[in-house]
């Protein structure tokens, strides 16, 4: 296993928008036990948010932290968190580690291991070096790569910090491994995240990140969503390309503007294509319209059949006319076979 540090762009192009945040709160991922969070909650690591810094707020113990904090003098040889997956389980491939507003108290070093295991025996649970010890600097985002993705698909993590100190947001990023139907004609959302649909480009996310259209359920409000910014140029459309878990016979997809109310987009329309390779597909070739030009309303869940369930896609394209937001995708099918 070889490990690279690389820069914020390169993350986003090679592992981000290939890959899914396993462990994000947001997924359901949920931190299970710890070493120490005394001066502030190991649980924040996975909050979704961009960290925060408030110089005049004090807490019982200290200045308070938008992050994950130990106590100082660790007299064992690291602190650690143990972190359940939000999905069934993924290969792994990279991890963030954001350090922000962490300036003489941060992580001097990290490592990140995983296992296979439940929640009932983790204590004897077999943990494997995913990303080996590395160093981190202060209030600064650091983000590591391994040369190849895990052939184990894990279900648990464990983020150490040597010897102590403070971590503001831990993101760790693999290829979902799913839990398919045993009927193989069962119509499953091949969209959801939990199934392995990743966004894998998008033309704006101002408001709302894009990924968050292949979450399960409806949300909560406004905020996680996709939502771009108001457009003011004629003919203007943004777009979400979305990389289907498998290939798929498409049944029929939903369209869900859940908490938008004043601004939903005007109109919507799907396109699908067949693209094989993990990089996304061209935007200006190879798309058939799957769901023509169709008026959405607020608030509601929009649904449309397809015509041709037996063509198979392997992407579909949400273009939003002229801009706005929308909650979820989900793009109902069989696996191709």
């Amino acid at each position: 296993m070889k490990v690279t540090r690389t820069d914020q762009q390169r993350f986003q192009d090679e592992v981000v928008l290939k890959y899914t945040d396993v462990i994000g709160e947001k997924l359901g991922g949920k931190v299970l036990s710890f070493s120490d969070e005394f001066f502030a909650k190991a649980e924040n690591l996975l909050k979704p948010t961009a960290p925060i810094r408030d110089a005049t707020r004090f807490v019982h113990t200290g200045a308070w932290y938008d992050g994950w904090e130990t106590r100082r003098h660790n007299t064992e040889e690291s602190d650690w968190v143990v972190i359940k997956m939000g999905v069934s389980s993924a290969k792994l491939i990279g991890a963030e580690v954001d350090t922000a507003f962490f300036n003489g108290n941060h992580a001097p070093f990290i490592t990140v291991e995983a296992a296979i295991c439940t929640d009932e025996n983790i204590d004897s649970a077999k943990w494997d070096l995913i990303i080996d010890k590395q160093e981190c600097g202060p209030t600064q985002k650091h983000f590591f790569v391994r040369d190849e993705i895990t052939e184990t698909a894990y279900t648990h993590v464990r983020l150490k910090q040597y010897p102590d100190g403070g971590i503001a947001r831990f993101r760790l990023y693999g290829k979902v491994v799913p839990i398919r139907p045993s009927d193989i004609n069962t119509i499953i959302d091949l969209a959801n995240v939990n199934n392995g649909g990743v966004v894998q480009a998008f033309s704006d996310q101002h408001f709302g990140s894009a990924d968050n259209l292949l979450l399960p359920g409806r949300g909560h409000d406004m905020s996680d969503g996709w939502e771009t910014k108001r457009s003011r140029s004629k003919g203007h459309i943004d777009w979400a390309v979305i990389a289907l878990g498998d290939k798929t016979n498409i049944d029929h997809i939903v369209v869900d503007t859940a908490h938008f109310r004043g601004n939903f987009p005007q109109f919507i329309r799907i396109e699908g294509t067949y693209h094989e390779g993990e990089t996304a597909p061209p935007l200006d070739e190879g798309w058939e319209i799957v769901v023509p030009q169709s008026k959405t309303g607020p608030d509601h869940e929009h649904s449309y059949e397809v015509q041709d369930k037996k063509a198979v896609f392997t992407h579909v394209k949400l273009v939003i006319i002229p801009d706005g937001g929308v909650k979820r995708v989900k793009v109902f099918g069989r696996v191709a076979h």
